[in-house]
């Protein structure tokens, strides 16, 4: 008979490894199901490793400044490609280990293979097509199941995305990359394109200028980082303009051409004009797509949309027993959003009370380039766009003390609040550990704070996070130090 669980996750990635042990905490006998890799795209391919590589690149830019800081740095400092790959890939090894003690901690069993949905409740494991090819990767000692069928009265697909390919401009990871070459390069191009300015593609450039790489970025929209606030894209592309990185934007790759060692590509602007830019390599970084395929959806009639599956707050699809999280569900493809996915549908299918519905609008955003981005909420355009009425708020970190003295005063927060209610209704903002200070308003959108209620809290001083009490008072006509 085929062994029966409560609920079976495919895919252990953010989403689906997060869910497991929740499901597991809620007293449901969980199994997951994985074909490659433990803690999915972002611990081995995205979120983890690509964060190890910038944080080289930080060091780097750091020592490449040690005068500005009244410190005598002998000799030179200089990229290893190798080394700067090899701690990146150790970093993650280290935590896709560390998914794979979590799931026998939490007495969850992992089956090893590719998975399709056979009828709702029944899951068959076949061979797995993508054997695992690192040897920092190792099977997990603990899978404890392999090829076979199993049921479950719930299944969560949480399968991720994989990189969207151009037609004619397709990656054959030699010339032309995706982010898994672009993780491991045997060694360092001289010269790069990299096609999209999205997260990705942003982050990557900003990591090969900082190895003293000639970069170029073409992006198709009007801004970089499209999804951000324009004024703040635009105070990033700036610095990242004085950087040396080459930025296009309103224009695209209409055609590339491989030669031996260079790829060249044909670049339109809006004007209708062709400019040809040759480099070592391209980055296609155009976005990702679903993994939907082979999973048994089509027959099973579970409803999808531009690639994604469809589904409601609580990764409910349109049949029964059948959920979906993460990347596979859409946007915005963020791990934190499809672990949180992941939480809020286990315990709806636990019938826990008052599970609350996953708010997008609540989402934030990070962009760990240099200089960093980072958001929540609404842009201003959008704001205008739904007509509400709005107050708008700014502080610079060349006013700020601690930005100051960091030598990192280009920056800045920006917020915009609804002019009658005082709710706030997005937070923008570029500069050095924008990342980190996002939260606080991120946690403040959650608890429906006021701007009263901002105005009122008390910031350590000094910090960079005093910038988010001054854009606040900013935006009603109280700023202090400005």
């Amino acid at each position: 008979m085929a062994e029966s669980y409560d609920v079976i996750i495919i895919g252990s990635g953010p989403g689906g490894y997060v869910a497991a042990i929740r499901a597991s905490q809620l007293g449901l006998k969980t199994a997951i199901v994985e074909r490659e890799h433990m803690g999915g795209i972002c611990l081995n391919w995205g979120c983890i490793p690509t964060k190890a590589l910038l944080r080289s690149a930080e060091v780097l830019d750091h020592a490449n400044h040690f005068k500005d800081f009244g410190l005598v740095l002998e000799g030179t400092v200089k990229p290893d490609a190798k080394a700067v790959v090899g701690r990146s890939r150790a970093v993650s090894a280290r935590l896709n280990a560390g998914v794979g003690f979590l799931m026998k901690k939490n007495k969850i069993d992992i089956i090893w293979g590719e998975a399709k949905i056979t009828k709702p409740g029944e899951v068959v494991v076949g061979k797995s097509s993508k054997p695992v090819v690192e040897p920092q990767h190792p099977l997990p000692k603990n899978v404890k199941s392999g090829e076979g069928t199993y049921t479950a009265k719930h299944i969560i697909i949480a399968t991720g995305a994989r990189p969207r390919a151009l037609p004619g401009i397709e990656p054959d990871g030699k010339l032309i990359w995706t982010y898994f070459e672009a993780l491991k390069p045997d060694v360092l191009p001289k010269s790069l394109i990299v096609m999209g300015s999205g997260a990705i593609g942003i982050e990557f450039a900003s990591f090969y200028r900082s190895m003293g790489v000639d970069v170029t970025v073409v992006e198709v929209m009007p801004t970089i980082m499209p999804v951000e606030d324009a004024e703040i894209t635009a105070i990033a592309r700036k610095q990242l303009e004085k950087r040396g990185l080459k930025i296009f934007t309103s224009a695209k790759v209409s055609k590339v051409e491989k030669g031996a060692g260079s790829v060249t590509a044909h670049v339109e602007t809006a004007d209708g004009k062709v400019q040809q830019i040759t480099a070592d390599r391209l980055i296609s970084a155009v976005g990702v797509q679903g993994n939907i395929e082979n999973l048994g959806l089509e027959a099973l009639g579970v409803k999808t949309d531009r690639g994604c599956v469809v589904i409601d707050g609580y990764g409910k699809t349109n049949i029964a027993g059948i959920y979906a999280i993460g990347d596979v569900a859409g946007p915005p493809m963020l791990a934190h959003k499809a672990e949180h996915e992941g939480v809020v549908c286990v315990e709806k299918i636990a019938g826990l009370p008052n599970v609350h519905p996953t708010d997008k609008g609540k989402v934030p955003g990070c962009t760990y380039c240099n200089p960093q981005v980072a958001s929540v909420g609404i842009t201003e355009a959008r704001a205008k766009e739904l007509g509400r009425d709005i107050r708008v708020g700014r502080f610079s970190f060349a006013a700020n003390g601690k930005a100051i003295a960091l030598g990192e005063d280009q920056g800045m927060v920006k917020v915009i609040f609804d002019k009658k209610t005082g709710e706030l209704l997005g937070a923008h903002m570029v500069g050095a550990e924008v990342t980190e200070l996002i939260q606080g308003f991120v946690v403040a959108m959650n608890l429906e704070t006021t701007e009263e209620e901002l105005m009122h809290t008390i910031f350590p001083h000094p910090t960079v996070s005093e910038s988010m009490k001054e854009a606040v008072l900013d935006a009603y006509g109280r700023v202090l130090n400005a």
